[in-house]
């Protein structure tokens, strides 16, 4: 969803990489190496990220853009990999099927009048995350010592269950799911420049004076990824209706309306696939010399697209003082 109908009434607030630091971060893995895959793609030549054969692997020069951002603000990242999709979310992922095919015939039409400029815009909003790219992904973070979680189903659903666990500090991501699924704490913006902005679960429950599982009540009837909500009801809205009436049920009622699986969507956030089944180090030792071998002769990414990024990762030893690092 990322369920954007949520910042109006999140608890949202700035705060410094001073006072995250030393934190565990459950990064949702699909949503930190898509925007910073489709980000490459757009400002990055297709033949810097293609290889010989025609993969493309702008996920490896992303990972090493990205992560530094984490290392040098001594925070420890630990990547929550999605798992299968719950079929509650297959109109999701066929629109964003259509959306993409869209986006190929329309870059292929900038290609044919010579429109460089936006062929190249296009081709990021065509990017997915593909067999390779989620293989290659984990082996880079492998080699930087990275800890891997494998989640179910939704990623951060099990970043959010870590964190409530008291596994992780925070969930890293830019969706408002996180709310949903119950994470205590989120830092988004962490693929942006600049500081983070923290959501407080509690502090956005405190504020708009309802429960969680009202919370949950009033995304389902404004729409999520795993159902369409109620025409002509936004946040402002469901907010007072849910309050006024006690739950999505009365609501629902009292509009004489209906939303398909509005009982298993619910469950979903109150109750969702995750597990205890993980465990992981955070004295990170990364492997820097052959992460760059990786990246730049076993995938033909060159050398200087990803050096600084490199280069980044190896000072945060000294800007850090994890002078376990190598």
């Amino acid at each position: 969803m990322g369920n954007a109908d949520l910042r109006t009434l999140a608890s949202l607030s700035d705060v410094s990489f001073d006072d995250v630091a030393g934190s565990v971060v459950a990064v949702d893995a699909h949503n930190w190496l898509y925007r910073y895959l489709t980000t490459t793609v757009k400002f990055t030549r297709e033949d810097v990220y293609t290889t010989a054969d025609g993969e493309e692997v702008a996920n490896l020069v992303g990972i090493v853009q990205g992560l530094p951002k984490f290392f040098e603000h001594d925070l420890t990242p630990v990547f929550v990999f999605d798992g299968g999709v719950t079929e509650l979310k297959d109109a999701e992922v066929s629109e964003r099927r259509a959306q993409r095919e869209k986006a190929e015939e329309l870059k292929r039409e900038a290609e044919e009048r010579g429109d460089a400029l936006a062929a190249s815009r296009l081709e990021a909003r065509t990017q997915r995350l593909t067999e390779t790219i989620q293989t290659t992904s984990r082996e880079l973070l492998e080699l930087l010592d990275v800890p891997v979680v494998e989640a179910p189903a939704e990623g951060e659903a099990q970043a959010s269950h870590m964190a409530k666990r008291g596994d992780a500090d925070y969930v890293g991501s830019e969706d408002y799911d996180t709310l949903l699924f119950g994470a205590p704490y989120t830092l988004r913006q962490l693929t942006s420049k600049g500081d983070p902005e923290l959501m407080d679960l509690e502090a956005t429950l405190s504020s708009l004076e309802v429960t969680h599982e009202q919370l949950i009540d009033i995304a389902v009837l404004c729409g999520t990824d795993f159902n369409d909500g109620v025409s002509g009801v936004g946040p402002k809205t469901a907010l007072k209706e849910v309050k006024a009436r006690g739950d999505l049920w009365a609501v629902l009622d009292a509009r004489d309306a209906y939303i398909d699986n509005a009982d298993r969507v619910r469950e979903l956030f109150l109750d969702p696939p995750v597990t205890d089944d993980y465990e992981f180090d955070t004295d990170l030792s990364p492997n820097v010399e052959t992460a760059r071998a990786f990246v730049t002769e076993e995938w033909g990414i060159p050398a200087e697209k990803v050096e600084r990024g490199f280069e980044r990762i190896e000072e945060s030893v000294v800007q850090t003082g994890l002078d376990q690092w190598t």
